[in-house]
């Protein structure tokens, strides 16, 4: 209907305006602007180097400026205001060649204050120097130049502080405060923190993984989610991804889990067959998992390692077969158990540490051969239960079950460049991990039960000397994770307790986003009340008044006698106003109150016995006359 008059309109170009408001299309005639961006690309780099340009000859100017200045007559100024004074007639000149000759001398291109109003503060000496330092100086400055001391004073205090806090490494542990969260009852042996430190996993030896969100928590400190993913196994390990949407769960079974980050199953590893031998033939692992993590680079490859002597890649998108195969060997080359293993940090090198104390070391895309291993890293028979890489690549630091915390330059791997002993450990997964600035070595001691406090200890990594120490609890300290964005320390124990320590000032955001929070209270009244059924759909009479709030409804309710009627205890004893007793009135209820249950018997045994005495002496029949033949 309305396509013939759109053409009349576009053809007019303008078209009547009283038909255009009519008919409701008064829009029509103005038509759209076109751009040519060929043209404004062109424009856009005409104005670029004719902007440089400007830049280069004003810093040309800049520099020949200079150079007359230092070959100036010193009293040229004083002839110029002179001439000025008997001249009038000329003033409007000269002034007019005093802004041109501004206007050269500033820089068009560069925001901030000119060159000259710098140099002028810095004095006529230094004015002098070198032409880069200036002209660095004028990309440097944006914004009129800061009151004269005031960034030395604030660098000074700044410097002074860094400077303390380097001389003391002490002060840069956030210990100050600390929140406990309850898991359970049982050891705290997994613990992750995705990498934005919003949420924190607790897995535990009850089965129970536990989920806690920082920003959703309040003062009461619930965790908002509690599933078992692997049944009746012990949670091994448990590790956000590098970018934090899965979450790899290393249990006590053969096969690893991947759950995202609500707790709901991505993908689930699969078995190997038992009775093959070659592990490199079988497509999983066929025996328990002792450790597992993620790739720090690629999202989707994650590694395990098993009581079955092999660590193998895995691709999340790849349930059917990992990607690759390591088997760990002994000195004669017998298979042997990997108890812990990782990635370096940069993904190129797997890492594993094995029951016979050796450390071995693989290429990630060479499996056949070790690139670096060291047989006696710690004593053979113990479970070496944590290795993990310093920040920087170079370092290799292992947590052995001999009570030992190592550290070794893999490039020199016959001996560990530092060593601590005494640091008793019970469990095949105590940690130990860096500070976020590398200095700092971190880990934790196991104690038996009654036997005092298990304790964080931080050794400084260059001369491997004792900082210092936190009595945790009267339990065993299991794991230990340090966030670098957080500043944040996370300690998982032997009495399934998680604890978080942190600074108010050092820490950001994590524990000190929950403890402000003051805790709900619980309204037991809302339990009382009806179901109230909506039918959106139903008549006006049958619909019922929608509820406004739990509160006025339940004072209705006590108004109301049949609702707030308390129900009549059970009868007693006799039935009474109409209501029968507890024993009722059938049969069986007589029955069993009249024989069943009256087994009273008051009259003496040895009478009971002799009572037929007489009969069995006078007619006897069952003993006597069998013994008389």
């Amino acid at each position: 209907f309305f396509s013939p008059l759109v053409a009349d309109a576009e053809m007019l170009g303008t078209p009547d305006p009283e038909l255009a408001s009519t008919m409701g299309f008064s829009g029509f005639g103005k038509k759209a602007r076109t751009f040519d961006l060929e043209a404004m690309f062109e424009q856009t780099r005409r104005t670029a180097v004719e902007r440089s340009r400007k830049v280069l000859e004003a810093r040309e100017r800049e520099k020949e400026d200079q150079t007359e200045k230092e070959f100036r007559i010193p009293y040229a100024a004083s002839s110029v205001s002179a001439s000025r004074a008997t001249r009038p007639g000329s003033t409007l000149t000269e002034r007019e060649a005093m802004c041109s000759e501004s206007e050269d001398n500033s820089n068009e291109a560069l925001s901030g204050p000119s060159m000259q109003s710098q140099s002028s503060a810095k004095g006529p000496a230094e004015d002098s120097d070198d032409d880069d330092d200036d002209e660095e100086d004028d990309e440097e400055f944006i914004g009129p130049p800061l009151p004269p001391g005031f960034k030395d004073s604030d660098d000074d205090n700044d410097n002074d502080d860094t400077e303390e806090e380097d001389n003391n490494p002490v002060k840069k542990i956030p210990d100050s405060h600390e929140i406990t969260l309850q898991h359970g009852t049982k050891t705290v042996s997994a613990l992750g923190l995705d990498p934005s430190g919003a949420r924190l996993i607790t897995g535990g030896y009850d089965y129970d993984v536990k989920f806690w969100d920082f920003a959703g928590m309040d003062a009461s400190l619930q965790a908002f989610r509690s599933l078992q993913p692997c049944e009746c196994h012990q949670i091994k390990s448990l590790q956000y991804s590098s970018t934090g949407d899965v979450i790899l769960v290393v249990s006590g079974n053969s096969q690893a889990k991947v759950l995202d980050r609500d707790g709901f199953p991505v993908m689930e590893c699969i078995k190997g067959d038992q009775y093959i031998v070659d592990m490199t033939n079988t497509k999983g692992h066929t025996a328990m998992l002792n450790s597992g993590c993620w790739h720090p680079k690629i999202k989707e490859e994650f590694l395990t390692c098993s009581n079955d002597g092999t660590v193998r890649t895995w691709d999340v998108n790849n349930e059917k077969k990992h990607k690759s195969v390591f088997k760990p060997r002994s000195v004669q080359g017998k298979r042997v158990i990997p108890t812990t293993c990782t990635y370096s940090r940069d993904g190129k090198l797997i890492a594993a540490g094995c029951q016979d104390g050796s450390i071995q070391i693989w290429d990630r895309n060479m499996s056949v051969h070790t690139k670096f291993h060291c047989r006696q890293a710690h004593a053979s028979g113990t479970d070496t239960s944590c290795l993990t890489f310093s920040y920087d690549g170079t370092v290799l630091a292992s947590r052995g079950g001999d009570d030992t915390l190592k550290l070794w330059d893999i490039r020199q791997f016959k001996k560990p460049l530092n060593s601590a002993d005494g640091l008793p450990s019970f469990f095949p997964m105590t940690d130990c991990c860096f500070s976020p600035d590398d200095k700092i070595l971190v880990t934790g001691t196991s104690v038996k039960k009654g036997g005092g406090s298990g304790k964080l200890f931080f050794f400084y990594r260059e001369t491997f000397q004792k900082l210092y120490e936190i009595e945790v609890t009267d339990a065993s300290v299991v794991r230990c994770l340090w966030h670098p964005k957080l500043n944040q320390i996370m300690v998982g124990t032997g009495n399934g307790l998680a604890k978080v320590y942190y600074d108010p000032v050092k820490s950001q955001r994590g524990a000190k986003l929950c403890v402000v929070k003051t805790k709900r209270k619980e309204r037991q009244a809302e339990t009382l009340t009806q179901d109230y059924i909506i039918t959106p759909h139903a008549l006006p009479m049958f619909r019922e008044p929608r509820q406004r709030s739990t509160r006025k409804q339940l004072e209705k309710d006590r108004l109301d006698p049949m609702k707030s009627h308390k129900p009549e205890p059970p009868v007693a004893g006799a039935g009474r106003g109409g209501r029968v007793g507890t024993h009722g009135v059938t049969l069986s209820s007589y029955i069993v109150k009249n024989i069943a249950l009256d087994k009273t018997d008051d009259s003496n045994p040895r009478e009971a016995i002799l009572r037929h005495a007489k009969e069995a002496e006078e007619n006897p029949y069952w003993v006597a006359p069998a013994y008389a033949k």
